[in-house]
Order: C-alpha cells, then sequence, then structure tokens
C-alpha cells in the first residue's frame, strides 16, 4: 500500500513547517515541505499529495491581519497553469483529499473562506481576530471535542490538552445566519474547557474570547479543519510542561504526545480510503 504524502507549506513568515512534518512522519507517513513560491511560480502540483497543511507563524508579518496576505496571495495570485491556488486547493477538496490549518494556518483557511465554506463558494463568514487580552497568548490550554464531530482528524478525541500561542484567535461570527448553521451543522468540533471538560469563556481557560469558546472548525464534509491550538507542538510526553511529574505518577503513560493523535487520525483514515 502506497504510504499517505503530506504537502507542508511553508514562506514568507511560516515558522512550523518542521515540526508539521515531523508530526507526519511520526504518524507513519511521508511529508514535504514546499515553499510556497515554488507553487505559485513553478508550478509545483499539489494533487500529488493526500493531504496540505498550512502551518502556523506569522505569514508576512501579520500585516493587516493576521493571514489576510497570505489568503489574498493565494486568492488572487495567477499559477503557471492560469488558474489561481484556490481553485487548485477547491478542486483538491473536490477530489476527496484533505486540508489542515493550525494557528495561522487556521486564519488563512478562515479568510480564503474555506472554513467553514457553507455556501460553497469560499467567501468569508467568520474571522479570527486580536484576543480579548489584547495580547499575545502562549500557554496550554484544554479543548473538547464536540459529540459527533464529523472530521476524521479528530476521531475518537473526547478532550485534548495543547499549547496555544497567537495573538489573534478570537472566532467571530458576524451573522446569526451563519451562527446558527455552524451549530446546526456541528462545525465547531472544538472547543476551550477546563480540566474536567466542561465549556467555558472564562480567561485564561478561554485564551482569546472566541464566541461559543470556539477553539477548531471543520467543513460540512470534515476534509478541511483547522485549529488554534498547535497539536504539532505535543507530539511527545516531553514537550508537556510537567511531563516529570507525569512519569512518576504515571509509570506506564504513553510516550506519545496528546497532538500526536490528530495526525495518526489522519493517516490512518487516508490509508483505510485506500485499500
Amino acid at each position: 500500500m502506497k504510504k499517505v504524502h503530506a504537502l507542508v507549506i511553508t514562506g514568507f513568515g511560516i515558522n512550523c513547517e518542521e515540526e508539521m512534518a515531523a508530526a507526519y512522519r511520526l504518524a507513519g507517513a511521508e511529508a514535504s515541505i514546499v515553499h510556497l513560491n515554488d507553487i505559485l511560480v513553478e508550478g509545483f502540483s499539489i494533487h500529488d499529495f493526500d493531504v496540505l497543511n498550512f502551518p502556523g507563524g506569522f505569514s508576512f508579518g501579520d500585516d493587516i491581519a493576521s493571514g489576510r496576505v497570505l489568503a489574498n496571495k493565494i486568492k488572487f495570485k495567477k499559477l503557471p497553469s492560469g488558474k489561481t491556488f484556490i481553485e487548485e486547493i477547491r478542486e483538491f477538496i473536490s477530489a476527496g483529499k484533505y486540508v489542515l490549518g493550525v494557528c495561522n494556518g487556521f486564519q488563512v483557511l478562515v479568510k480564503l473562506g474555506l472554513l467553514p465554506d457553507l455556501s460553497g463558494d469560499a467567501v468569508q463568514q467568520v474571522t479570527l481576530t486580536r484576543n480579548d487580552s489584547s495580547k499575545f497568548e502562549d500557554r496550554w490550554c484544554h479543548c473538547t471535542v464536540a459529540s459527533g464531530a464529523k472530521t476524521p482528524f479528530l476521531k475518537n478525541i473526547d478532550k485534548i490538552y495543547l499549547p496555544v500561542r497567537h495573538g489573534e484567535g478570537k472566532l467571530m461570527i458576524s451573522e446569526e445566519s451563519v451562527r446558527s448553521q455552524i451549530v446546526n451543522n456541528n462545525l465547531a468540533v472544538m472547543a476551550y474547557c477546563d480540566a474536567s471538560g466542561r465549556i467555558t469563556d472564562e480567561y485564561p481557560l478561554n485564551p482569546n474570547g472566541s464566541e461559543m469558546s470556539i477553539a477548531g472548525l471543520c467543513n460540512r464534509t470534515g476534509q478541511v479543519f483547522g485549529l488554534m491550538p498547535h497539536p504539532e507542538a505535543f507530539l511527545t510526553l516531553y514537550n508537556h510542561p510537567d511531563w516529570g511529574r507525569l512519569r512518576r505518577d504515571n509509570p506506564g503513560i504513553s510516550e506519545d504526545g496528546e497532538g500526536l493523535q490528530i495526525f495518526k487520525n489522519i493517516v490512518a483514515h487516508i490509508e483505510s480510503e485506500e485499500r
């Protein structure tokens, strides 16, 4: 069986590409890190890959708004084929493939209109904006996964503990009709919670003030998933800030970090589709 192959985009201030690629390799997939210019200028094809990834970082220095400049570049820059990159991504999704955006990558997907993509025409319907604290938040947070979340990235995950590091992570929904569709279609698949799993808007458990405490969204098909916390930053137990105590108190504890499960899930799902 052919290995799952993940494409990890880098360039222009993205800085989490190595961790993202490492996550896929630890999950049993192949991973290629490709500079965005190789796609936009050289005509590198994304269609040889199974999952497209937009990692975290500070693309274009977060000028204008986090993810906005990169999103516009993807939306309007013509490829050598004459298509725009957003058109290629939509074809990629239509072919049954998967897209993941983490932190700045989530911001890009939202501003491209690929999340939540309720209308199917890549029009932006929500935004990610400045944290209520008006400062950069660098901390660890508990998140709960919605019951019945349809994205394979989150299969069999009920609660997860991950680091966040962002200045513009507050998800805002401008229209009640959009909010209703997100709720009715179960697209708000991750929410900030306390250690017991109770969803909360209390700071700093909710580090940014997101509406409905949303930490992650998927589209209607579950193929596109974006989240503000960083699963690629918790691939091993030793990434945990309190790993020593955890090992002492739980001698048989797995050395896998909780974030690795998200990558194992999507790799296993794609492998099962190819059988």
